[in-house]
């Protein structure tokens, strides 16, 4: 697996918002790295898997990252992918994300970001790419934050488990199973659950199987299949959690990010 690295210059810029564009095969992954300035991680197509010491994210075309300034991430590419991101000075406009989050990208932030990638440097703040970076940022504010995001325990017990969980994404062993195997209560286990993760057991082994079957999605496999390697009984019990999850039934949801 190739690995690549950042160029420092664009994401240590003085200037509120700067553009890269960087092309990837399937399969490729970038360094353990971290800016000094915010990142807008966003693919036009293609999907990627962000991960961070807080946790894993899935990023369709539909979505992007916000990756605040001094956060150690990597990212991991599913096909082909056309990253397109922005760099972004934390104190650019007021009401940015503080955390780590996925948005979701309307029609409009996606021209933002592929026309501020092509942006020369440096602008002016009172030229038309300087009120082009000032849109970009108003749109970015103004974007829904969406749940594809999935916590990393802190406990080594819990971690111990989750990477269990992600390694056999069809696994149904009971809570009460997994309690005795780590020597706590049913109870102790639910509780570190929400104090990690701030979700139940059940709520972080469903998100670890819906993210795993966008993945599996992203590559191209049937719905029947992911339905089957997940282990729910039939399509439609994983199409139903899956809309119930993200809005839209698996079906249509790379169908409109292709549209998007």
């Amino acid at each position: 697996m190739a690995s690549h690295h950042f160029d420092d210059g664009l994401d240590r810029s003085d200037l509120p918002v700067t553009g890269l564009a960087a092309d990837y095969r399937s399969g490729e992954a970038t360094c353990r790295h971290s800016h000094l300035n915010a990142q807008l991680i966003y693919a036009v197509e293609g999907v990627m898997v962000v991960n961070s010491p807080e946790g894993r994210w899935i990023v369709p075309p539909t979505r992007a990252i916000w990756m605040p300034g001094g956060t150690e991430h990597w990212n991991r590419m599913v096909g082909g992918v056309r990253m397109r991101t922005v760099f972004i000075r934390p104190d650019a406009a007021p009401g940015l994300p503080r955390d780590c989050s996925v948005i979701g990208v309307s029609p409009l932030l996606r021209e933002l970001i592929v026309a501020a990638v092509a942006v020369p440097l440096p602008y002016s703040a009172e030229s038309r790419d300087g009120r082009l970076m000032r849109l970009l940022l108003d749109e970015i504010t103004q974007m829904d934050v969406l749940p594809l995001h999935l916590p990393t325990p802190r406990d080594g017990r819990l971690a111990r488990l989750c990477d269990g969980l992600l390694a056999a994404p069809d696994d149904t062993t009971p809570l009460g199973d997994w309690a005795r195997r780590l020597g706590v209560t049913e109870k102790t286990l639910q509780r570190l659950f929400r104090r990690d993760t701030g979700m139940t057991f059940g709520e972080w082994r469903q998100q670890a199987r819906l993210l795993e079957g966008l993945e599996q999605l992203a590559t191209g496999s049937k719905i029947v299949d992911v339905a089957l390697n997940l282990g729910y009984s039939s399509p439609s019990a994983f199409a139903t959690m899956f809309k119930r999850q993200f809005g839209v039934p698996p079906s249509a949801y790379f169908a409109d990010a292709a549209g998007g």
